[in-house]
């Protein structure tokens, strides 16, 4: 069973509307529901651990958590700190179905990707989306990490596979949980899919926020373990603390 909206052609049709901006309610003469200054005020994230994305005060920095203890993924590319009013943009796509915000993002995320990749970052061969606990998917009726993947799959020409990843466990939504407790939730929550093979493959998660990289992690263990050559998470947005946000 499918529990994907089956409305991506009405959030296509939203996009080429003539727009206003999502955010201060003015005509937007720009591809996106948002207009120029409003884009250019987003907390943009610019100085970043190049591990995990954490907000360091200095650029080209690794922070001390990585260096203490490596994570299992390479890289983590995330465009914005979670603040307003990105926090606020996630909240309604992710609680609120609220689709076309998350198609929006994921537009601004995919060109954001498509530039780091003319500078030299690698492509991955896929997108992995996070995979979502049955029980959370059956209250939601959709998985935004999927959502996300479908649409930067188009964008970026990298395809997909969303049942590759399997969530075995119903665990604690990470929200309410500490560092600590995060990384115990997941510890044994996520297996691959039977018959997936990913040896030599250069994979990357995708996800809507990172905050501790509890998840991240657990994943790309598993499948670094698996054989996997290389793992990236592209997300929305990084909390700016371990322990902010989610």
């Amino acid at each position: 069973m499918n529990c994907q909206p089956q409305w991506i052609k009405l959030v296509y049709i939203w996009l080429l509307n003539n727009q206003f901006c999502l955010l201060c309610d003015e005509r937007c003469c720009t591809p996106h529901a948002l207009c120029v200054a409003c884009e250019l005020e987003l907390p943009w994230l610019v100085d970043r651990c190049k591990r995990c994305a954490l907000p360091l005060p200095m650029a080209g920095l690794v922070c001390a958590h990585c260096i203490k203890q490596p994570p299992a993924f390479e890289q983590v590319h995330a465009p914005w700190v979670y603040g307003f009013p990105i926090d606020s943009l996630i909240i309604r796509f992710k609680h609120h179905s609220k689709w076309p915000y998350g198609r929006l993002l994921a537009e601004l995320l995919g060109q954001s990707l498509l530039d780091s990749f003319n500078s030299g970052s690698p492509r991955p061969d896929f997108l992995l989306p996070v995979p979502l606990s049955s029980k959370r998917l059956r209250q939601r009726g959709y998985n935004q990490a999927a959502l996300l993947a479908q649409w930067l799959s188009a964008a970026l020409n990298i395809p997909r596979h969303e049942h590759w990843l399997l969530r075995t466990q119903d665990t604690d939504a990470q929200q309410v949980l500490d560092a600590k407790n995060r990384k115990r939730n997941v510890l044994q929550a996520f297996r691959l899919a039977p018959g997936v093979q990913v040896t030599g493959l250069h994979l990357a998660l995708v996800d809507d926020v990172l905050t501790t990289g509890a998840t991240a992690q657990s994943l790309a263990r598993l499948l670094v373990k698996a054989g996997a050559r290389r793992v990236d998470v592209y997300c929305l947005a990084r909390t700016p603390k371990p322990d902010g946000p989610p």
